[in-house]
């Protein structure tokens, strides 16, 4: 196996110019985030608040019911309704 003098690499002006512009753009996106996540945060605590302060108050159920968007339909009628379907 031939070895190789190690490849000398040079920090050109251009390289640093497009490292800073990358860098201010990425720290320009995690600031947009976290300032929307903190507004998020605020609304989320807003409305756990009235939730807990509200006059009507849930069973667990129906809070993860409404939350997944689930409405559950009552069954018409006893066992009787049914006779003579095959729907049981």
């Amino acid at each position: 196996m031939l070895r190789r003098k190690p490849t000398r690499l040079e920090l050109k002006l251009d390289d640093i110019e497009e490292f800073e512009g990358v860098r201010k753009d990425l720290e320009g996106r995690k600031k947009q985030r976290e300032e929307a996540e903190a507004a998020a945060g605020e609304e989320a605590a807003a409305a756990a608040t009235a939730l807990a302060l509200g006059a009507e108050h849930k069973s667990r159920e129906q809070l993860v019911n409404e939350r997944i968007g689930y409405k559950p339909q009552p069954k018409a009628g006893g066992r009787a309704a049914h006779f003579g379907t095959f729907e049981f």
